[in-house]
């Protein structure tokens, strides 16, 4: 499973950072480009400062990286923790797909067992 791969306090702590609506959409404009703290920042109404807090979330959790470039600090989204993340819920909804199949395995039996009941009448 892939929380063999995240340890469940990499798990924790990605679920956590994702569970910020602010925190999702940095998440989803670092990975389509690079932006600068403060470039972050003027697109919420909120101070630099709690930016900044929200992206040190993020980067805890491995979900962004951020550089130095020159005098800016620049955060870009990291795939492969996103990646890992998906592989983690896909795997609990093969876990849930096969609930359902046995689920419908056991209806379908029901069923026939009743309609065979029916035809001994």
């Amino acid at each position: 499973m892939v929380v063999d791969e995240m340890t469940q306090a990499e798990v924790d702590r990605v679920f956590q950072a994702l569970a910020d609506p602010t925190r999702r959409d940095i998440v989803a404009r670092s990975l389509r480009a690079e932006h600068s703290v403060s470039e972050l920042a003027q697109r919420y109404e909120m101070s630099f400062a709690a930016v900044q807090k929200h992206v040190a979330v993020l980067e805890r959790a491995g979900l962004v990286r951020k550089r130095a470039r020159g005098r800016e600090r620049v955060v870009s989204g990291d795939p492969e923790t996103i990646r890992r993340a998906s592989r983690l819920l896909d795997e609990y909804e093969q876990i849930w797909r096969l609930r359902v199949a046995a689920i419908d395995g056991l209806l379908a039996e029901e069923a026939e067992s009743t309609d065979g009941e029916r035809n001994d009448r």
